[in-house]
């Protein structure tokens, strides 16, 4: 069985998604196999808060070249935007980063 650090990956810090904060939503990089349930469990577990809504969306790879070498991709990967809920307490995390 997968532990909530197998799941999330690593957390997306971007402009967009640090605007996204005051809102109360979290954007992180999860494994690919990962449902919804599965990632929801996993942040509550791992930062003890609770979770309203889990989005998901499968990032394509990009292409990328090597000088004349044939056209490489970059891995695909999953993204999850949680929403918590209400009156629970924001991730340390990224409110650091702010």
């Amino acid at each position: 069985m997968k532990t909530a650090y197998d799941i999330i990956k690593r957390p997306i810090i971007s402009e967009q998604s640090m605007a996204e904060i005051d809102s109360k939503k979290y954007v992180f990089e999860v494994a690919k196999d990962a449902n919804k349930i599965q990632i929801a469990k996993a942040v509550e577990e791992a930062f003890g808060v609770k979770v309203a809504k889990v989005n998901t969306l499968n990032m394509q790879g990009k292409l990328k070249r090597q000088g004349a070498q044939p056209a490489g991709r970059r891995p695909s990967w999953k993204k999850a935007m949680v929403t918590l809920t209400p009156d629970s307490k924001g991730i340390d995390l990224f409110e650091n980063m702010v």
